[in-house]
């Protein structure tokens, strides 16, 4: 509420909401007010009072729909100077951003309430599954045990061209999330006075710091991105989570400190598909500034450790390995000569700088003196990570025996549980290339060497046999004496880098390589081959007496939807090769697959691309318990609902019987990440909620299983196929459906934001060859959300379903057919997950909005066609979904998401009218800095009040 004081104005009136709700509302007025005052302070009365009029404008419209308020909202817009464009979409963009603090801040306050009145666990937490696992005698001690043992879930970030946070701001963001808490807390007057000064000074920092980047992202900055979340988050917060879940399981007899099963996974630095920015240059750059922020949190807390522990062994005992890892250290201090922790951690201090001067260089790391006293000397740097926690297990051990296991707690346990989960290398780093690019490689190879003229002409069986001959081989392809091409030095000098940072920071540094677009066993056998001409594989695939191993795990990649339909077929040929099965054996007998949900929504639609990645996933298990190999399944999830995005707790509980076992990576992208890991408290319990909703998924399958499976099935079967011809005949088979939807949206302007590194089309700005097929999926669905039709997660549905429905010949089949669909949607996580994610999207979904957007097709034909298309079956598909699940309306079972998602459309609105103005301005020919800039706040804003749009 920009700059309103009145405490029952605006639209977040006290009136319309329970009192829980009460704070949140309160605090969005504040912040409101905050802003309003820094808005005027900044730009003066008059701006400030152009602001207001457009805001009190939009509420009208939206809360009374007053057609006079609609009429004059869209003059008073079209009437806005630049600069004045410029400020007013500045205002509505910063209070979308303070909204969304104020409500993570609230989901932190219910959350401890609950806590702290003794509540039932909530669905997402350790305790609640626990509790579910007791009821369905699934929670025997060995069963938990065997459970955390086998388990290995990885949050993957990665970085995509939706992300249109600068780290300035998230950081201003972070501090008022903070101040913002401080509230809650009793203040003296004095004290809030002074909070609140604090916070306007942030809000002020805000509106003076520029929302957007003047040059493109590179690579570098999306690492240092990443890496901010680590400081504010997953440093201090997984091991916080590690000591709450070991808390919990003691209560049900499970007393073992857990391995390290929940770790972190990156592509950032990695990723080369489609991104030529990424070089091993790049890779080296990546893990080196990831081991420098981990050696700089280790060498910190030691140090801090060596503060705490002042423990006298005049006063307590300790261990003989404590007192030889003292003897050992450059500390002669008489001071210290009676505290053998100190010198301890002083000795493992000096060997940690060490371990960091040896990978690192010297000076990279931020090393402290080693204690006052200590000896300046090239200690022996630590072997490895793992020689490190020796150490620390040999002070927690001493302490335990000798009554100090309390003193453990504050920060040498947190510290031990972070060197298990992120090594020396924090987090893994997956290669990913397309398997085309590999194709190149392998031929140029072949060619050089002798071996086959034309590699790429060949059949896919000649291929194989080509390929398995040259892995069964001991010598290689490439002659030192002979010049690559660019693209063959820079992919095998990828692969050579990966080798060369496993040496330095361990074999988790970089462990998995993933091929976008699999399509054929050769695409697999590809990489195996560029891996041992890098060496990182070794032995001869098929020879019994030097079974080839793998430094990287082969991952494919499928994504399309003739892919998915494909992948239990490449997998069953490429495990009936030989040698294959014992190379999977030194994997751990453990093999991963990728499975892609952007491109099999753009590929078919939002139904049948849910439906055809549950069935890829049903049979590659069967397929994989066939083998007796564990299949570990990778979600390439995106934000939006159309990438798989929704809900992360019902994403996966909602997966077919048998697919998560224990084992889930998972993608977190764009600007989810700054929602999800942001905030330290949040960024918690989205971990907790994945690792309850995979115990859950691994232990009670039989949610996943009901009673009338197979006919849920067979309907969804059919449903699929009908949604499946809609969607394509309106976005592949429509003439001038590419023209709409260029022209309707900004993707354009998208493509010009300097809001990735990442190209969004090798063909974008050349409208003789611009095809729906070239375009990236991200930016895809980041247009749709952009002009609030989202499309790619609704449409197909209605036409399907009304199909279904109509094709029953009676009113008897056609009840029994409206009950079945009733019944699928009570008894069927799966499809009670789509319809649940779909009802979100719809809510979000206006074609008010969306038909001014519209407008600017100048084709009226055209724009009439294909608009009245998308609302008759907007129109179906909201009519079906009310019968399905009996509600009225849209997020009748999340009131608080409906309210909020109702507050931010009269804030969204004034955003969205301004970008259809500037775009029309833009593309007429005005492509002054104003316009481009304004233009470019619009898709922020709008990005912020969304949420999942990437």
């Amino acid at each position: 509420m920009i700059g309103s004081h009145e405490s029952g104005s605006g639209p977040y009136r006290e009136k319309a909401f329970d009192d829980k709700d009460r704070p949140l509302f309160e605090d969005i007025r504040f912040l409101g007010r905050l802003l309003g005052d820094v808005v005027r302070e900044q730009e003066g009365d008059a701006v400030f009072e152009v602001v207001e009029t457009i805001r009190q404008t939009a509420v009208r419209f939206r809360r009374e729909e007053d057609n006079t308020a609609a009429l004059a909202l869209e003059k008073r817009l079209r009437a806005l100077s630049p600069d004045q464009t410029v400020s007013v979409v500045r205002a509505f963009s910063y209070f979308s951003h303070l909204a969304n603090i104020a409500e993570d801040r609230h989901r932190n306050r219910r959350h401890r309430i609950h806590d702290l009145a003794g509540s039932a666990p909530q669905p997402g937490t350790i305790a609640h599954s626990l509790e579910r696992l007791v009821e369905a005698g699934a929670a025997a001690t060995p069963v938990l045990q065997q459970f955390f043992n086998d388990a290995l879930i990885v949050p993957v970030l990665t970085a995509h061209p939706t992300e249109v946070q600068r780290k300035s701001i998230l950081d201003a963001q972070h501090d008022i999330a903070r101040l913002l808490a401080e509230r809650d807390q009793p203040l003296t007057q004095r004290e809030r006075e002074r909070n609140e000064a604090l916070l306007r000074a942030r809000v002020t920092s805000l509106w003076q710091t520029r929302m957007l980047r003047d040059a493109r992202l590179t690579v570098a900055d999306e690492i240092e991105n990443a890496l901010s979340f680590y400081h504010a988050t997953f440093l201090t917060e997984i091991p916080a989570l590690y000591g709450e879940i070991e808390t919990a399981l003691k209560e049900h007899g499970l007393a073992a400190r857990l391995p390290a099963f929940l770790q972190m996974g990156s592509w950032i630095g990695g990723d080369r598909d489609g991104n030529p920015n990424v070089t091993a240059e790049t890779l080296e750059h990546a893990s080196e500034r990831q081991a420098t922020v981990i050696f700089e949190h280790y060498l910190e807390d030691v140090h801090r450790l060596g503060a705490e522990l002042s423990v006298s062994n005049l006063l307590a005992g300790a261990s003989d390995e404590l007192k030889a890892l003292a003897a050992a250290s450059p500390d002669p201090s008489p001071h210290r000569v009676d505290e053998p922790y100190r010198r301890a951690l002083i000795g493992m201090y000096t060997r940690l700088a060490a371990s960091a001067r040896v990978r690192l260089g010297e000076g990279v790391v931020r090393v402290r003196s080693a204690g006052r006293g200590a000896q300046p000397v090239r200690a022996q740097p630590y072997a490895d990570a793992s020689e490190f926690s020796r150490d620390l297990h040999v002070l927690m051990d001493s302490l335990a025996a000798h009554y100090g296991a309390s003193l453990a707690i504050p920060r040498l346990a947190p510290l031990l549980r972070a060197v298990d989960v992120f090594g020396f290398h924090l987090a893994s780093i997956d290669l990913r290339q397309s398997s085309d690019v590999h194709e190149a490689v392998v031929a140029e190879l072949f060619a050089r060497a002798g071996v086959e003229a034309d590699y790429a002409a060949l059949s896919e069986d000649d291929k194989l046999i080509a390929l398995l001959a040259q892995l069964a081989e001991p010598r290689l392809l490439r002659s030192p004496y002979l010049d690559y091409s660019a693209l063959v030095q820079s992919e095998l000098g990828v692969l050579e880098m990966a080798r060369a940072t496993r040496e330095k920071f361990g074999d988790r540094s970089v462990r998995n390589y993933i091929i976008s677009h699999t399509e054929t066993v050769s695409d697999l056998l590809e990489v195996m081959l560029l891996q041992k001409e890098t060496g990182l594989l070794t032995g001869r695939l098929g020879h019994a007496d030097d079974p080839a191993k793998a430094g990287l795990m082969v991952i494919p990649l499928f994504e399309t939807i003739p892919d998915l339909r494909n992948a239990p077929h490449i997998m069953r040929d490429l495990l009936a090769l030989p040698g294959i099965d014992s190379l999977i054996e030194h994997q751990g007998n453990e093999q991963e697959v990728m499975l892609g949900y952007s491109d099999s929504n753009k590929d078919g639609g939002f139904l049948t691309s849910n439906w055809e990645l549950y069935r890829a996933e049903l049979a590659l298990v069967s397929l994989f318990n066939e083998r007796g190999i564990t299949l570990r399944l990778f979600h390439g999830r995106g934000g939006t609902v159309g990438r798989g995005g929704g809900p992360t707790y019902q994403a996966i509980l909602s997966q077919p019987p048998g697919t998560v076992d224990g084992q889930i990576r998972l993608t977190e992208q764009g600007e989810v990440i700054a929602s999800k890991f942001g905030n330290p408290e949040i960024g918690r319990r989205n971990l907790e909620t994945v690792i309850a909703a995979t115990l859950e998924a691994s232990l009670l399958p039989h949610r996943n299983a009901p009673a009338q499976l197979s006919a849920f099935e067979e309907t969804m079967q059919h449903l699929s196929d009908t949604a499946l011809a809609a969607y394509r005949s309106l976005v592949y088979e429509t003439p001038g459906f590419t023209e709409y939807f260029f022209t309707s949206t900004p993707i354009t302007e998208i493509a010009e934001l300097n809001i990735g590194s990442r190209p969004a089309s090798r063909k974008l700005h050349d409208p003789k060859h611009r095809k729906i097929e070239d375009l990236r999926a991200i930016p895809w669905g980041f247009s749709w959300g952009q002009c609030r039709l989202l499309l790619t997660g609704w449409y197909g549905f209605g036409s399907a379903v009304t199909a279904y429905l109509d094709e029953a010949g009676s009113a008897a089949e056609r009840a029994r057919r409206v009950t079945l669909l009733k019944k699928m949607h009570k008894t069927w996580p799966f499809f009670s997950n789509l319809l649940s994610n779909m009802d979100m999207t719809l809510a979000k979904t206006d074609l008010a909005v969306a038909s001014r957007y519209a407008q600017l097709v100048s084709d009226k034909k055209l724009r009439k066609h294909v608009f009245e298309r998308i609302v008759a079956e907007w129109e179906r598909t909201t009519r079906v979904l009310d019968e399905i699940t009996g509600h009225a309306g849209r997020l009748a079972d999340n009131p608080l998401l409906a309210r909020s998602i109702k507050n931010r459309f009269p804030y969204l609105d004034p955003l969205n009218h301004l970008q259809v103005e500037l775009i029309r301005r833009y593309r007429l020919g005005d492509e002054s800095e104003r316009v481009r800039r304004g233009n470019h706040l619009t898709i922020n804003g709008i990005s912020a009040g969304l949420r999942n749009t990437g």
